[in-house]
């Protein structure tokens, strides 16, 4: 398959799995950019902003989609998605696959796809549980995180899922800090330490990815926008954009219309 455009930032509300059997496949998730090749699988998160460029890659394999309530039927748990890291916002989402275990994944892939394309209504209870075994041959490959994972991978960690989830609300490091127990300055010293980014970068960033994703795939004004970032004011929201992208949102929405 090749693209045929770019994709701006966008989001879904299912779970993304793209296994590449040959080609090299690129995209970013959020300001991270990650290059898929042969044998090796990505995962986009449910509510994780992402974007692809580059329309010359050609490539095979599998593109998943499911709904993330698919693992709370027969035979899962909301509890079980933290079992398997690349399922998280804050996870490594990339996992190359042993030789032996490729086999494994693309059966399993074929079968799934055989029950959406073969019957007219999917078996759940089928779905689920391939989809479960999958998740398990996939953590076997799966960059585990160490046990003796230092205190600041663990903030940051918790930190990352937190802005995930408060960036319409709450952009001040402080609130995060008191979150985490923690103090500000040893929030920032944290994540920076871990990221190369201060806490402040990332909230900046998560604001204009969630904003950016709202001009491309809503009508929302701007006016509108602003609010559902937590910026009350729409003068401020917009310098505040111009700032970063060197635009105003005006601007680029109209840019992402003629791309």
């Amino acid at each position: 398959m090749q693209m045929q455009h770019p994709v701006p930032p966008c989001k879904h509300s299912c779970h993304t799995l793209i296994f590449i059997s040959s080609g090299q496949h690129v995209m970013k998730l959020g300001y991270q950019e990650y290059t898929t090749i042969d044998n090796e699988i990505i995962v986009v998160p449910a509510g994780q902003i992402f974007s692809l460029e580059n329309v010359n890659n050609i490539h095979k394999g599998y593109i998943c989609q499911f709904h993330p309530d698919i693992l709370i039927r027969k035979y899962g748990s909301r509890e079980m998605i933290n079992e398997f890291d690349f399922m998280k916002i804050s996870g490594n989402p990339k996992i190359t696959l042993a030789p032996k275990d490729v086999p494994h994944i693309t059966a399993i892939l074929s079968r799934l796809e055989k029950e959406y394309s073969e019957t007219s209504t999917a078996n759940l209870n089928i779905v689920q549980s391939y989809l479960i075994t999958l998740f398990y041959e996939m953590n076997k490959n799966s960059v585990k995180s160490s046990k003796n994972i230092s205190a600041a991978e663990v903030i940051t960690n918790k930190f990352k899922e937190l802005i995930h989830q408060n960036i319409k609300t709450h952009h001040l490091v402080h609130y995060y800090a008191s979150l985490l127990n923690v103090t500000p300055n040893h929030l920032n010293k944290s994540v920076r330490t871990v990221t190369g980014k201060s806490a402040t970068k990332w909230i900046d960033e998560t604001i204009l990815l969630e904003a950016k994703y709202l001009l491309f795939q809503t009508t929302l004004s701007v006016s509108e926008i602003a609010v559902q970032v937590g910026h009350e004011d729409q003068s401020y929201f917009s310098r505040f954009f111009k700032k970063h992208e060197g635009i105003t949102p005006i601007q680029y929405r109209k840019m992402i219309d003629k791309s």
